[in-house]
């Protein structure tokens, strides 16, 4: 059986591939991720030799409620990512029709799909909504009276750039669950740790579904490390907005147009993605180009170090 790649950013070995040079003299701009990482420090030996416990698990999960000013009615998960739960919350309920704000990150639709649901165009009609808040690609964001289904899934994978707009207080009402990503504003994407917040008989079957210790020894510690860490929170916030704004002076001074996007990424809308794509790569710079739209380019932002490349593959 084959199974069908769906797009995403990334695929950084096949751009070297088809564009030459290896792997690291390569910059991907291709994805949303922070390129000034949270410091992860010394990890002590046995988060990486013990199965972790019940201490570190909590200390996470503690650090995490006081980091996103959880509702205490909620329930909160922590997961080996935010892939794992998407892929896994349309077998919560039983099948019927889902709305997804669109076009956006599309594995939320993937994942209904294959799980039996329908695609419908309203939400009024839905027996369950998806909104990715801020959208990706474009950073559109909703308010509470945008969810009206019984099942209302708020990915906030890019909110943390965002506090204010964050809809994390809908996680008290039932039948919500709000998804956090930590690799993209803390920067460490591998680490695979994200978390499910809202409806505590939902997150408690998603727990059933992922088992014991779904999250790894070294991520309990780094995460708790770094949601108690509000002062580099602060600060990343504040480099991101400026070099969000140096990006599109940088892309508008090329020609293109901004169209939205967040301060982790930025969207422009040019006359031919595919060509300023192909353009870029042959500088060894890689980019998001949307098969739904050809004129749409998205660019994550270039580590301190990568400006000059970048300035100079635009000249």
């Amino acid at each position: 059986m084959t199974t069908k790649t769906r797009d995403h950013g990334g695929g950084l070995d096949a751009a070297a591939r088809q564009f030459g040079g290896a792997r690291a003299e390569w910059i991907d701009l291709s994805t949303g991720i922070n390129p000034v990482a949270y410091p992860i420090g010394a990890i002590e030996t046995d988060a990486w030799t013990a199965l972790p416990d019940h201490a570190a698990q909590t200390a996470l999960t503690d650090a995490a409620r006081q980091f996103w000013d959880v509702p205490p009615q909620a329930a909160l998960l922590a997961t080996p990512g935010a892939s794992a739960p998407i892929a896994m919350i349309p077998r919560l309920r039983e099948t019927g029709r889902v709305h997804i704000a669109s076009p956006t990150y599309n594995e939320h639709a993937a994942a209904f799909t294959a799980a039996g649901w329908t695609a419908t165009a309203t939400r009024q009609d839905a027996d369950a909504q998806v909104i990715v808040h801020p959208n990706n690609p474009d950073g559109r964001l909703f308010t509470a009276t945008d969810l009206t289904a019984p099942l209302r899934i708020i990915d906030e994978s890019f909110c943390d750039v965002t506090p204010a707009a964050s809809l994390i207080p809908q996680a008290a009402t039932d039948g919500t669950l709000v998804l956090k990503s930590f690799g993209k504003f803390w920067g460490l994407a591998g680490l695979r740790l994200g978390f499910v917040v809202g409806d505590p008989d939902l997150v408690a079957e998603l727990a059933q579904m992922l088992g014991p210790w779904p999250v790894a020894g070294p991520a309990l510690r780094i995460g708790a490390t770094a949601l108690n860490d509000p002062d580099w929170a602060s600060e990343t916030r504040e480099r991101l907005t400026a070099d969000s704004a140096r990006l599109d002076t940088l892309l508008q001074g090329a020609g293109a147009a901004t169209v939205g996007g967040t301060t982790l990424f930025r969207l422009y809308e040019v006359e031919d993605a595919a060509r300023w794509q192909t353009h870029l790569a042959r500088h060894h710079i890689w980019s998001r180009v949307f098969p739904y739209n050809a004129r749409w380019l998205r660019l994550g932002l270039p580590a301190p170090h990568q400006w000059p490349r970048l300035e100079a593959a635009l000249e």
